[in-house]
């Protein structure tokens, strides 16, 4: 059964979330050959402020401030 976990910022409108199930139900399908109804697709949206990298949040770097200390 694959299980298809995705994170990514909020933002998205209902159908873009939806197409996303989509598509990567379908490429796990093709990829592994799994029947649909065991394709599992978890969509995690995640606010600005709680995804960084290198120690800076999107929101951060979206509004040109430097990191906290």
């Amino acid at each position: 059964m694959p299980f298809i976990d995705v994170s990514l910022g909020t933002g998205r409108t209902p159908e873009q979330i939806r197409r996303l199930i989509h598509e990567l139900t379908e490429a796990a399908q093709r990829a592994v050959g799994a029947p649909l109804a065991n394709i599992r697709v978890v969509v995690r949206e995640i606010p600005p402020t709680h995804w960084a990298a290198g120690d800076v949040t999107i929101a951060e770097r979206g509004a040109g401030t430097p990191p906290a200390p």
